[in-house]
């Protein structure tokens, strides 16, 4: 690794550990040239997956999009960028699990939608807003309504209404 303090290609790792879902290995390093100390990551490099959009077009899957529609619909909400970055790892090994090569941008959004739903039921009611469009407010009423009766995931999660 290049120091970024002097540009010196000559450094020492001081620590090594690995993150709580193992994909990820972060790295003290001290400089030997100016004993500067930087912190490095170190992750898997995924075969790039190309989006296949509806007109036909392919382009780059892009994880900033996927993390910026997750930070938009969390907004205001008590949920940490932590977990939402979890959250884009595992869309994206889920993509990765079920796509070779090419993934429609079809089957991404519900991959988001279920995940959100896992995460916060308000971000996920705004996300599908969004997502699907919603032109009045029967709409919204309809799917808070089938969010209620749906089975949390996660036994942590607040209740949305209260019983």
């Amino acid at each position: 690794m290049r120091c970024i303090q002097c540009g010196s290609l000559k450094d020492k790792v001081i620590d090594s550990r690995m993150s709580k879902d193992g994909t990820t290995t972060r790295r003290r390093r001290v400089c030997l040239a100016c004993d500067y100390r930087y912190t490095t990551y170190e992750q898997i490099e995924r075969t790039e997956l190309q989006v296949v959009k509806r007109d036909g077009t392919r382009e780059s899957i892009n994880r900033e999009k996927i993390f910026r529609g997750l930070v938009k619909a969390c907004e205001k909400r008590p949920v940490s960028m932590d977990r939402l970055d979890r959250a884009v790892e595992e869309i994206l090994a889920e993509l990765h699990k079920d796509h070779l090569t090419e993934v429609p941008s079809s089957s991404i959004g519900p991959k988001v939608m279920r995940k959100l739903h896992e995460i916060d039921p308000v971000a996920y009611v705004r996300y599908v807003s969004v997502y699907r469009q919603f032109d009045n407010v029967g709409e919204f009423i309809r799917e808070i309504q089938a969010l209620e009766h749906r089975a949390s995931r996660d036994p942590h999660q607040r209740k949305l209404f209260k019983e």
